[in-house]
């Protein structure tokens, strides 16, 4: 069918999978989900751990890392909340910064969740 290789998303109502190919790996959208699988819907500093700490999570089950990361792309609902993302991404990431791009979005997939990222890492 393809000749990428898949590692499927553990929710079963996802439609999409994180991608392994390239060398690299692509990671689905994570959004600020909890530990036990609840959304994390209050501010932009709770949503922003829960969601890193996610990606953090798909990572590893990959088999990369948070600072094998090349790139991210960051969705969010409301610009003004750029700069506390930012507080909150600084711990999860170092110098060299991953190439990263800030998107302004009027909604993501449930009310009131502001933010969502994607990204693409290293393998190993």
């Amino acid at each position: 069918m393809s000749h990428l290789d898949y590692t499927p998303d553990l929710d079963p109502d996802s439609i999409s999978s994180d991608v392994i190919g390239f060398n690299g790996i692509l990671v689905s959208t994570q959004i600020p989900v909890r530990a036990d699988g609840s959304l994390e819907l209050g501010d932009i500093t709770a949503q922003s751990e829960c969601t890193l700490q996610a990606l953090k999570v798909a990572l590893e089950r990959a088999g990369s890392t948070m600072d094998r990361v090349m790139h991210l792309t960051i969705y969010l609902t409301d610009m003004a909340d750029r700069a506390a993302f930012n507080e909150v991404y600084k711990r999860f990431f170092a110098k060299p910064w991953p190439v990263r791009a800030a998107v302004g979005v009027a909604a993501l997939a449930v009310e009131g969740m502001r933010v969502e990222v994607t990204a693409m890492a290293a393998q190993g």
